[in-house]
């Protein structure tokens, strides 16, 4: 298990392939392979019923169900290669095994202030995961490469659209230790 995935890559000495983007949790690895699965298990094969059944129907240029059947099912395939390819290159690490819990690393979750007094929350996560809408940042973006390694109490430097800006560590969490 990595403890610094921003410091190393998966052999000693090496750059992870893809570089950070490859990063991921238990939880993420999970989920993409449940949707993985379910395109393979549930919904390829259903649309190639479908497609089979539009093409038996005779003239296919003027078939509308041939046709979504035929893009539906390139869409499909499309996703499953880049599920197989994300999978195939996954880092897996484990936030609540991370043993320096003073420090901002993957998969912590972060309070932090900004300069106009106001509070935010985030959670270090994959790109694969990052869900703006629910707190959860990519570890590639702005705010996590300027959180990385700070500790509480720490004011760091936050690029924005408007120009940099001062922020500060409020509080650092993982999820508990197995």
């Amino acid at each position: 298990m990595l403890k610094n995935p921003a410091a190393s890559g998966p052999k000693a000495g090496g750059p992870a392939p893809g570089g950070l983007s490859c990063y991921i949790t238990p939880a993420g690895i999970a989920a993409m392979r449940g949707e993985l699965t379910t395109l393979l298990r549930d919904e390829r094969p259903k649309i190639v019923e479908i497609v089979s059944w539009a093409a038996g129907n005779g003239d296919r240029s003027e078939n509308g169900d041939y046709q979504y059947g035929k893009r539906r099912l390139r869409e499909i395939d499309r996703r499953i290669r880049f599920l197989t390819k994300r999978i195939d290159n996954a880092i897996i690490v484990d936030p609540a095994a991370q043993p320096q819990r003073n420090r901002v690393f993957f998969g912590a979750t972060v309070t932090y202030a900004t300069e106009h007094d106001e509070e935010r929350t985030v959670t270090i996560l994959g790109v694969d995961e990052a869900d703006m809408a629910a707190g959860q940042v990519s570890l590639v973006s702005p705010v996590a490469r300027a959180l990385m390694r700070a500790g509480i109490g720490d004011e760091v430097r936050l690029a924005t659209p408007r120009g940099e800006e001062m922020i500060e560590v409020l509080a650092i969490s993982y999820p508990a230790a197995p």
